[in-house]
This record gives C-alpha cells, sequence and structure tokens, in this order.
C-alpha cells in the first residue's frame, strides 16, 4: 500500500491520491486500506517514513560503491541530486507542497522534514568523508544539499539533466577544493 501510495503521489499528484486510489493500485479493498490507515493522512504520512526509510537503505548501500578518493566527491553529489529527481522526491514534493497549504498535514510533516533534513546532512557528511565540526564544512554541505533540491525541483516540469549535470561537475570540484581547503 505505501507504495502505490508513492507511486500515485509521484505520477498523479496530491489531489489524485485518495485512499480509494491507493487501494486500487494497492490491489486490496479500501475497507482493508482504512484498517490500516484510518485516513488519508495516516496513509500519507506512513508513505513518508517509509520513502525515508527506503531510502536511507538505499543511501548505505550506495555508500560501498562510492570510489575512494578523486572523483568521490562528483560521485556523491551525483547521488544526492539524482535521489533529488527521483520518483520518491517528487512523491515527497507533492506532500510538502499540500502541508504548505493545510495546517494539520503541516503539522505532521514538519517533524519528519526536520528528521528527513537531519538524516541527510548526515549521511551527505559520512559520504563526503567531511568533518562537520568546522561551521564552514558544515554550511558547505547544507548548500550542496540545497542546491540538489532546487536542481530537484527545476526537473519537475521538463527534463534538466544535461544542464544539471554540467553543474554537478562544477559544484563538485568547488566542493572538492573547498573541502580539501578546509582538511589542511
Amino acid at each position: 500500500m505505501l507504495e502505490s501510495t508513492i507511486d500515485a503521489l509521484a505520477q498523479d499528484g496530491w489531489s489524485a491520491t485518495t485512499v480509494a486510489v491507493v487501494a486500487e493500485r494497492a490491489g486490496v479493498s479500501r475497507g482493508a486500506t482504512q484498517h490500516h490507515f484510518p485516513t488519508r493522512e495516516d496513509l500519507i504520512t506512513a508513505a513518508l517514513e517509509y520513502m525515508f526509510d527506503t531510502r536511507m537503505a538505499q543511501a548505505r548501500a550506495e555508500a560501498v560503491a562510492l570510489p575512494q578518493g578523486p572523483g568521490r566527491t562528483e560521485a556523491v553529489v551525483t547521488r544526492l541530486v539524482d535521489y533529488y529527481t527521483s520518483p520518491i522526491f517528487r512523491a515527497a514534493l507533492q506532500v510538502w507542497t499540500a502541508a504548505a497549504a493545510d495546517p494539520e498535514m503541516r503539522a505532521r510533516v514538519l517533524p519528519l522534514e526536520e528528521k528527513f533534513g537531519r538524516v541527510a546532512h548526515r549521511t551527505a557528511v559520512d559520504h563526503l568523508g567531511a568533518d562537520d565540526s568546522d561551521p564552514r564544512t558544515h554550511r558547505l554541505v547544507q548548500a550542496t544539499l540545497d542546491l540538489a533540491r532546487g536542481l530537484g525541483l527545476a526537473d519537475v516540469l521538463s527534463d534538466d539533466s544535461r544542464r544539471r549535470g554540467e553543474i554537478v561537475k562544477v559544484w563538485a570540484s568547488v566542493l572538492d577544493a573547498s573541502l580539501s581547503v578546509d582538511a589542511t
């Protein structure tokens, strides 16, 4: 049901993602869905948690394949940007947009956003091998996450992959040089 919720959000948007639509996509009855998730908000909140857990498991698995030495920073930045251009991000974006106008949904999403933000930052720091105790490095990592999110937003309405790839290369070289300077 949770994967069906994510798919519906990513493909059809917030308004079209109803309990009935999710139940149909999942091949279960609406009653069965509502047994586990009494409200649409409960279902979507659970889907957000599932998206987060799925993404973190992917990030841990991908970390093993990251190159050591030259090319690592670009590989990390590329993976971050890939996440923000993925269906999971598109689904989350639908929920974040709805939460901006719905106080009840906002109250559910804000704690998750804080949790997701902290873990995403920590994961980026770990993958970059950066010293997050340095305030400048902390801001550089946060700027990288903000850049990745912005590139993801730019990709929502049209394929921006060519420009995005060029930006990733340039930012990775700037970040690599900046982190190297900070390490000395």
